[in-house]
C-alpha cells in the first residue's frame, strides 16, 4: 500500500520476500533539480523506502525504522524509470543492515547502505 510521501513521489513496489525488495519510480519534471537531473533527495528517498521494504519482508507487521543511511551518487539520473533493488546483508535481532542499488537503463546511478531498527 502506497500513501503519503511515497504516493507523492510516485513510488511503486511489489511485496518483498526473504530480505529483498524492489521499488520503482518513473522520474518526471517534479523530481528534477535546477540542473535537469533527478534531485539527490528523491534518490535518497527511493533507497530508504526500498531498504525499509527489504527489512519488512521477513514478517508481516514488522516495521523497519531507519537509523542511518549513506548514499553514494554515481552518475546523474534523468527522467524515466529508476529501479532500486535492496537486500539485507546482516539481519540481527534488533538491528539490520541493508544494501541498495539504484539503476536507470541498467546503469548504476546510486548505491546506499543503511542501518535499521526492527520494530513489531
Amino acid at each position: 500500500m502506497v500513501s503519503g510521501f511515497d504516493d507523492y513521489l510516485g513510488l511503486e513496489w511489489d511485496p518483498g520476500s526473504d530480505g529483498r525488495a524492489q521499488v520503482r519510480l518513473t522520474a518526471v519534471e517534479r523530481h528534477l533539480n535546477p540542473h535537469g537531473t533527478v534531485h539527490g533527495g528523491v534518490l535518497g528517498s527511493l533507497a530508504d523506502v526500498a531498504s525499509t521494504k527489504a527489512v519488512e519482508s521477513f514478517a508481516p507487521h514488522t516495521l523497519g525504522v531507519t537509523i542511518e543511511l549513506k548514499i553514494t551518487y554515481l552518475s546523474p539520473a534523468r527522467r524515466g524509470l529508476l529501479v532500486a533493488d535492496a537486500h539485507v546483508i546482516k539481519r540481527g535481532r534488533t538491528i539490520t543492515i541493508v544494501e541498495t542499488e539504484i539503476k536507470q537503463d541498467q546503469e548504476w546511478v546510486a548505491h546506499a547502505i543503511g542501518t535499521f531498527i526492527i520494530r513489531g
